[in-house]
């Protein structure tokens, strides 16, 4: 047939032998084998093709993919560990130390279990960020968005579950500051909190049950969370980015050699990054857990300090739940908002919402900062309110004059000509930078007692 003439075939033998000929065929060779199977695994987690603007790295900054590599970091290094770890309050310490000293590489294991965890909950908050700023999240991308919130709330489950682990005193009392915020929870706090802790404080259920957390429910979780979460991100199609008053570029690139090889060279890049920090910095690990013996101050997990740092100035009620659930709904709520823009892959939606966004988080940090100050010296609603109980002296009344500065503040952004999108994402970075400093004053300017030590002193 292929040495008749291609005028002479008819038409459906044509077909055939054009099929024929584009067939490829099979390898006949052991690394052939090897690189059709590649082929295939990595089209089955990527697109065939690709968006060319995409693949920068000043739109992407690779963070889904770091995310990934990340967790695999995670798993890896946690299986090496359970070969060390035993979870009970009298040994859980001694596997810590034997780690350091005893099991060959031991030390570098922990270290980049530990640092690889505390980069995720970081790399999965700029992501969302990521998101968030070019406009990712609206349709159809309404879901994918309240999954990308969930994952993030697992990965700091996950943190928090793991922090407990090495059974030390920074351990030990981050926890229990941890769970007690549980307590506020209406009608359901304490049977929360004593399901949570096995029992009415710290102790070996506590161990047990954060264990079977850290190393099982929640990575199964996050695995089947992250595989549904690609495939919503492939069926929703990738933001495109494109620049202000231009259409975006839709031309694309094969996946392989493209993405793939960028994808490799990013993933060894952050392999030796993580690998030297976790040779010289060693993850952190004080005596061992004293019930008995409180440090001062007793602090939450770094990630937790920004909820602790509310309750030095909100009753209970309003800084361990009120406002954080509140900020979470709206989190959720915001692909569901009626869009006035059409931004999608425009950093900041616009020029107006580049310095709007800029604007609000210098002013929120300031602010923030001031209300510190003023809460710490002057306000007393306490004192000056004294008839009143201390959920409506120190929680409804502050909280409602915050509420009404917010609004205040999105009703002026809305006066300067801005959008309700970009009103909107005003108020976002506000409140983004209010807690950013909330965190930082925790971590940084706390000390014996809470008490506010201030840098210049």
């Amino acid at each position: 047939m292929a040495d008749l003439p291609q005028k002479d075939l008819p038409p459906v033998t044509e077909r055939l032998r054009r099929s024929v000929v584009r067939t490829p065929l099979p390898p006949k060779d052991d690394r052939g084998r090897m690189k059709l199977v590649m082929d295939s695994l990595v089209l089955h987690l990527h697109p065939a093709k690709v968006s060319r603007p995409a693949l920068k790295l000043t739109y992407t900054f690779g963070l889904g993919g770091l995310l990934i590599l990340l967790f695999l970091v995670l798993v890896s290094t946690g299986i090496l560990l359970l070969f060390a770890y035993t979870p009970s309050p009298d040994a859980a310490y001694q596997s810590m130390i034997a780690l350091q000293t005893q099991v060959d590489f031991g030390n570098l294991i922990r270290n980049l279990h530990h640092w690889s965890g505390n980069l995720m909950v970081i790399v999965a908050v700029l992501h969302l960020l990521r998101v968030f700023y070019t406009s990712g999240f609206t349709t159809p991308r309404e879901f994918n968005w309240v999954m990308g919130v969930g994952l993030l709330l697992l990965v700091v489950g996950a943190n928090f579950t793991g922090y407990l682990l090495p059974w030390d005193q920074l351990a030990y009392w981050a926890i229990t500051v941890g769970t007690s915020l549980l307590e506020y929870v209406p009608l359901v706090g304490d049977t929360l909190t004593r399901m949570l802790l096995g029992g009415p404080e710290v102790g070996a259920a506590t161990l047990t049950n954060f264990y079977a957390l850290h190393i099982a429910i929640i990575p199964l979780t996050i695995s089947a969370l992250v595989s549904f979460h690609i495939w919503r991100v492939r069926k929703d199609k990738i933001t495109i980015p494109r620049q202000l008053d231009r259409p975006p570029d839709t031309s694309k690139v094969t996946t392989i050699p493209h993405l793939v090889s960028i994808e490799l060279v990013y993933a060894l890049v952050w392999l030796v990054l993580l690998v030297g920090w976790s040779s010289f910095v060693n993850a952190p690990l004080e005596e061992a857990a004293n019930p008995a013996h409180s440090p001062n101050p007793a602090k939450a997990a770094w990630y937790f300090m920004g909820l602790q740092e509310l309750l030095m100035h909100f009753h209970p009620l309003f800084g361990a739940i009120i406002i954080p659930a509140l900020g979470l709904a709206g989190l959720l709520s915001l692909p569901y908002l009626s869009q006035d823009m059409e931004s999608v892959g425009v950093w900041f939606r616009s020029r107006r919402g580049r310095w709007m966004a800029g604007a609000s988080f210098a002013l929120g940090v300031v602010a923030t900062f001031a209300w510190v100050l003023a809460d710490e010296y002057w306000l007393d609603w306490p004192g000056w309110l004294p008839f009143l109980p201390s959920y409506l002296s120190n929680g409804w009344i502050p909280f409602a004059l915050l509420l009404l500065v917010l609004m205040g503040y999105y009703e002026l952004v809305k006066s300067l000509g801005s959008s309700d999108c970009e009103a909107r994402q005003a108020l976002f970075t506000f409140l983004l930078a209010a807690f950013l400093t909330l965190t930082f004053v925790g971590i940084f300017l706390r000390g014996e007692g809470m008490a506010l030590i201030l840098p210049w002193r």
